[in-house]
């Protein structure tokens, strides 16, 4: 019995001095195209001594979905405000923790090694500049950028001429990444993605009204109003932060 009783103790001691299991890195679901943004933000927010986010980049559309089934995001960015809108709508968000954060651009693109040359405009003819070759687009059914440039299409005219050229892919990043390959003859994709890459070159800029407004909402996810959610939010909204969207072409809001 003192040898039980001895070694229940020695496990009890051993437990209580044991190092505490660091806790889980936040995690935080953002568009795609936010990619090296808030990976330079969750840099600068690891130097001033805090915890750096885990970050999970796909379509916003992915990811809201992704929250919805349960998914242990702290908090999100999306690339518009209709899936802000469909988590706020199932009670997912922290109502008072969402603002529309930053803003961009839409552009069309083409392979920097077989550039076209047009000019956006009513009717401008862009199934001919593709001829047999694909327009690469995000899918226009949900995802963010896909649904811009759909609308951008429409708008000018010239959609039902090149619906069937379309590939669409499960985010902007893939859709940049077929023209960059030289896989489609031209795409619409953010600035933003534009600027990232040598390998593609921008043919014209889609004006602002031709779509809904670019507009990436931040909030946090509901059962997650930590300190820690609070805090990356705070930073988020800093001029530390400010400085580095607009280091990576974003508009500030």
């Amino acid at each position: 019995m003192n040898r039980l009783f001895g070694a229940m103790l020695a496990l009890t001691v051993a437990i209580a001095c044991a190092p505490a299991r660091a806790a889980d890195p936040m995690v935080v679901f953002a568009a795609a195209s936010l990619t090296e943004t808030l990976n330079a933000v969750g840099d600068a927010y690891a130097a001033t001594g805090k915890a750096r986010p885990t970050f999970s980049y796909a379509a916003s559309s992915a990811l809201a979905k992704q929250i919805e089934n349960g998914a242990p995001a702290a908090l999100f960015i999306s690339a518009d405000e209709e899936w802000m809108d469909y988590l706020a709508q199932r009670s997912l968000i922290v109502p008072s923790s969402r603002v529309s954060l930053l803003a961009n651009s839409l552009v069309l693109i083409a392979p920097a090694a077989k550039p076209i040359t047009l000019k956006i405009e009513k009717g401008f003819p862009l199934a001919k500049a593709l001829g047999t070759g694909k327009l690469s687009l995000a899918d226009p059914a949900s995802v963010p950028a896909g649904k811009y440039a759909k609308a951008a299409l429409e708008k000018f005219g010239v959609w039902a001429s090149v619906e069937k050229s379309v590939i669409g892919s499960e985010n902007v990043r893939a859709a940049l990444a077929f023209v960059e390959r030289g896989e489609a003859a031209a795409g619409a994709v953010y600035a933003t993605d534009a600027a990232l890459s040598q390998k593609v070159v921008v043919v014209g800029t889609f004006p602002s009204d031709s779509h809904p407004p670019i507009s990436y909402p931040l909030a946090i996810v509901a059962g997650h109003d930590g300190k820690d959610a609070q805090d990356f939010r705070a930073f988020m909204m800093s001029d530390t932060a400010k400085a580095i969207y607009k280091k990576f072409a974003f508009t500030v809001k």
